[in-house]
């Protein structure tokens, strides 16, 4: 996913954010650039071991800690910032959105920028138009939006929106273009 919806973690940075994990960290870029940012002390998780590799030879990942693990078993917590981007599909919607709630601080604030299936037919007409303003919007040299490993996401928009709203009260939903939505949740 690119740094156009990393770019939705940094405008939800709690003030006084003292530490921050993003779970799915991938190759790290999102967590070189929170630290970047300023967060003191940052944390990656991702149950890809290469992945992991990769993130901790980056010649940015100074202090950084990157695990590799599943963020379902982890004894991980206490966070002010917990992200995930494109890696909630990978777990159960439910028991995902569980845990990553319970990894979040009082005052901190949970940020997930999923993937969803439209609630077809009657996405249809949005869906249409996101394709056709997707390849416009498209440049040259920009980042591939290649679909990710797990494709479909198993669960549609419908769902994903529900569930957000029973277990994660005064959350905030926005849908996105091309099977995307974003979850804000402050004071998870």
């Amino acid at each position: 996913m690119s740094s156009r919806y990393e770019s939705l973690v940094f405008d939800v940075i709690p003030a006084g954010c003292r530490r921050a994990l993003d779970v799915g960290c991938g190759n790290g870029e999102l967590t070189r650039e929170l630290r970047r940012r300023g967060v003191p002390a940052v944390f990656g998780i991702d149950p890809d071991e290469p992945c992991i590799r990769r993130c901790r030879e980056h010649p940015e990942a100074g202090d950084i800690e990157y695990v590799a693990g599943d963020i379902l078993t982890s004894e991980a917590g206490g966070f002010d910032l917990v992200s995930a981007v494109a890696s909630l599909h990978h777990l159960d919607a439910r028991a995902g959105l569980l845990r990553l709630r319970s990894l979040v601080a009082p005052g901190g604030v949970l940020v997930v920028v999923g993937l969803a299936r439209p609630d077809l037919p009657k996405d249809l007409p949005v869906e249409i138009v996101a394709q056709v303003v997707g390849r416009v919007r498209r440049r040259p040299g920009a980042p591939d939006d290649s679909a990710p490993t797990v494709w479909p996401p198993p669960e549609r928009y419908s769902t994903m929106r529900r569930l957000a709203t029973e277990l994660l009260p005064g959350v905030e939903w926005r849908r996105h273009l091309l099977w995307r939505y974003s979850l804000v949740c402050r004071n998870a």
